[in-house]
């Protein structure tokens, strides 16, 4: 059983003061929009939009939008009645129990590293287009990356030297970004035609030849759902993709114990990161669906390929910049939001204790965060990470279904929890939560799952190896 023993919340609590508080609701919404805005905004829509939905894509990002906020909503009650390094792995640690702990923060790690590593990637790849860089250093084509690599060490060392110059710098970018997709917006709405959104929902039609084997979705191998474009069900179908692109914004979590005022900024932090990532995303996807025929998008770069339709290629320029600027910051607040999940569990020795300690003059977990750099460095360097993209869709929903049980349970056994922001309708908005995060899971291909079971029971043995042998908690279940 002293695998299932809880951190009482009180402890969580005292223990809480080690980082710096010195972020506000706007540092953190920085943090959150520079995250959350990434390549999603830049590549899904063209895709989605050509293959699933046609111009309803944009009901699309709205139906995920509202996913994504039963998440949100979840995490705003924890997070400002537990504001703590560590988030949803802390949260399974008070209300689950540790094994179901360690097997979150596990998770949490595998989203953030891969995530980052990918993006990087894909920095580096903008990069090249954009300065017309040789492919041989920058390309997916180059046996070594050199720009993933460059781009991750200079983040790393961004966030080891502090909090305040990682959210200086993700600011700037996220004012970057934010301000060309705004550009986007307004001078898109000059080139619309009607003709282009009409239908807006295309009629339904096959998919085409399915995806078999390790390649289909687990719900099309359980249930045997033929997959279709188009219609409700390609609207659907584009939603649980497109919901990929608000994931991270969970990453303002980790950011509680360094939070000024948690009870109230952290909600600020997490619904206006949100609610400023729903309107561009759904107003940009509308413009490049009415300057272009959604049958004509281009999946690569469907913003760039929609200005250079109507002649004012000169706006791509700006898009590539923007595309730089959002992958910069998502790349920054990845490597941060590890930091910060090492931490809480080195502290809980699930991890070794030395791995998290705090820097005397800089105020961050700087071990922890120098060696996530070098492996993430690692992995965008050498490693094609494509195929593997999925696996950090997975692990974030698998986190939101932790968290949105949490939510319940802790209400049971901690009735007198003072709770700056509640959760309306509990347990029902929890469960819709649980449930929609489940189905979105089971969009994704039976080799996504298989790869992330191999991961899980990876760390399993790890955890039984030395996390559970030395993990510093005492068993107190018994004050449940």
């Amino acid at each position: 059983m002293s695998m299932l023993r809880t951190k009482a919340v009180e402890d969580v609590l005292a223990r809480g003061g080690e980082l710096r508080r010195r972020l506000g609701p706007f540092s953190l919404m920085g943090f959150g929009i520079g995250i959350v805005i990434g390549t999603g905004i830049f590549t899904l829509t063209g895709v989605e939009a050509r293959d699933h939905a046609g111009p309803a894509v944009t009901v699309s990002f709205v139906l995920a939008g509202v996913a994504s906020l039963l998440a949100a909503l979840c995490y705003a009650e924890l997070a400002s009645s537990v504001p703590t390094a560590g988030s949803a792995y802390t949260y399974a640690y008070a209300t689950m129990g540790e094994i179901f702990a360690w097997i979150i923060g596990w998770d949490l790690v595998l989203e953030f590293a891969l995530g980052a590593a990918v993006v990087a990637r894909g920095w580096s790849g903008y990069l090249a287009s954009l300065l017309d860089l040789p492919p041989s250093l920058f390309g997916e084509d180059s046996v070594v990356n050199v720009g993933a690599i460059v781009i991750t060490l200079l983040l790393g060392a961004v966030a080891t030297v502090g909090i305040q110059q990682s959210s200086r710098v993700t600011n700037a970018l996220v004012l970057v970004k934010v301000g060309i997709c705004v550009f986007v917006v307004v001078a898109g709405l000059f080139f619309l035609k009607a003709a282009n959104l009409t239908p807006f929902v295309p009629p339904a039609q096959p998919a085409g030849e399915s995806e078999s084997g390790l390649t289909q979705p687990l719900s099309q191998l359980l249930f045997g759902i033929e997959p279709s474009a188009f219609g409700i069900t390609g609207v659907l179908t584009a939603a649980a993709v497109v919901f990929f692109a608000y994931t991270g914004f969970e990453a303002v979590a980790n950011l509680g114990e360094e939070t000024r005022k948690p009870s109230r900024d952290l909600p600020l932090g997490l619904f206006g990161t949100l609610g400023v990532s729903a309107v561009l995303y759904v107003a940009v996807s509308f413009v490049v669906v009415g300057m272009v025929d959604y049958r004509q998008i281009d999946p690569g770069a469907p913003i760039a390929s929609a200005f250079e339709s109507v002649g004012a290629g000169w706006a791509a320029h700006l898009v590539s910049i923007a595309a730089v600027a959002g992958l910069t910051s998502v790349i920054l607040v990845d490597i941060v939001a590890i930091g910060r999940i090492g931490f809480a569990m080195s502290r809980d020795r699930l991890l070794p204790p030395a791995v998290g300690r705090i820097h005397t003059r800089w105020g961050t977990p700087y071990r922890i965060t120098i060696a996530v750099t070098l492996g993430i460095a690692l992995l965008a360097g050498f490693v094609p990470l494509s195929s593997l993209a999925n696996l950090v869709s997975i692990g974030t929903l698998f986190a939101f279904v932790t968290v949105s049980l949490a939510v319940p349970v802790l209400r049971r056994t901690k009735p007198a929890l003072e709770r700056p922001f509640r959760v309306p309708l509990s347990p029902v908005v929890p469960v819709l939560s649980a449930l929609a995060c489940l189905y979105l899971m089971t969009n994704l291909s039976v080799e996504t799952w298989l790869r992330f079971l191999a991961w899980l029971a990876v760390g399993l043995v790890v955890y039984f190896a030395y996390g559970h042998r030395q993990a510093s908690l005492p068993d107190v279940s018994s004050r449940r």
